[in-house]
């Protein structure tokens, strides 16, 4: 695993500071707006709120719930939503050359090696006749996709440019991701790139087979970020508290994950947190999905979110020229790091 697990005595050193740091203000607790989509990869934030770390910050933070990330860009850029949690897309981006102000903050998830909660799946269908062999083969598929612009996207095509192929040998149908099973059981695609919980649900039913997963195919690829507006970001004090109340979220999550499951030592609780929070509701489901990574750091892979926009640019969907350096402000999780420490294995 890519990212190792933080000692017991780090963890227990951040947790103390920033417990102190928010009793001894004993104020009224700032409200602060957190976007989310109710998926797994908002884990961390889930975390923080049920164990209180935003509390523990002084924060009261509320969680209205969006179809996409890309639902978030306008609130966001309104200063009607402090903090979006989600994909990089081309629609993101655009709103940037439009003159929204969003920055991106910190990683939210990634690919490290055993955690791509991203896959590639082939009908079995396909498979079991031979019409699917190798990823030469995908050449005229229909691909079950979550839309133009996105990091699976990005994915997709690195896979099929090792197989000499392009992007246009493809036909992308643009679904959500619980339609991609149907989609496949339908045989309306002949493959997806899609996500957890339902590549696994389509594995066990049978209807699909495992191509690749995205940390195999793009390691440590940068799948969805943390975003604050430009008013929340200027509110430099409350925006670290929210930053280190996230990253210690984070850190109880990675100390979940072992041998690319939900089965380390704080999994249990992650799983009914989850279960509690997401719209996931089946425990047993929970322990069986390949969770995402998430950097105990927050470290952004910049070099995987220019490798994506350069992708969606020569597909024709960025609008304007992007300055991605722009867009990306760390300082937050420096300033958060100083009271945590840095993650130690």
């Amino acid at each position: 695993m890519l990212f190792r697990s933080v000692s017991r005595r780090a963890a227990i050193a951040g947790a103390s500071a920033t417990i102190i740091t928010g009793a001894a203000r004993g104020q009224t607790l700032t409200p602060v707006s957190c976007g989310t989509a109710q998926t797994i990869t908002d884990a961390p934030i889930f975390i923080a709120d049920k164990k209180k770390y935003f509390q523990e910050e002084g924060l009261a933070v509320s969680m209205p719930q969006f179809a996409s990330a890309a639902n978030m860009v306008v609130p966001l850029g309104a200063g009607q939503l402090d903090v979006g949690a989600g994909s990089a897309s081309a629609g993101l981006y655009n709103a940037v050359t439009r003159g929204i102000k969003i920055r991106i903050v910190a990683d939210k998830s990634a690919s490290p090696p055993g955690y791509g909660a991203m896959k590639i799946i082939v009908r079995k269908d396909h498979v079991d006749s031979g019409r699917y062999k190798t990823p030469k083969d995908l050449k005229g598929f229909r691909f079950a996709m979550s839309g133009p612009g996105v990091s699976n996207s990005s994915t997709l095509n690195q896979l099929l440019t090792s197989a000499g192929l392009k992007f246009d040998d493809v036909t992308p149908v643009s679904l959500s991701f619980p339609e991609h099973f149907l989609a496949l059981q339908n045989k309306a695609v002949d493959a997806g790139a899609t996500s957890e919980p339902i590549l696994t649900q389509a594995l066990k039913a049978g209807v699909a087979v495992l191509l690749k997963g995205d940390d195999e195919i793009d390691p440590g690829h940068q799948l969805a970020v943390i975003l604050y507006s430009e008013g929340f970001a200027a509110k430099r004090d409350v925006a670290t508290r929210f930053m280190r109340a996230y990253l210690r979220g984070v850190r109880f999550y990675n100390r979940a994950l072992k041998n690319s499951r939900l089965a380390g030592e704080t999994a249990e609780e992650v799983i009914d947190i989850m279960t509690e929070y997401s719209n996931i509701k089946d425990k047993a489901l929970m322990r069986e999905i390949t969770p995402h990574g998430c950097h105990p750091d927050g470290k952004i892979n910049v070099a995987s979110l220019r490798k994506d926009l350069d992708f969606y640019a020569s597909q024709g969907l960025i609008e304007g020229k992007i300055d991605l350096d722009a867009i990306i402000d760390i300082s937050f999780v420096d300033e958060a790091m100083k009271t945590l420490g840095p993650y130690r294995g």
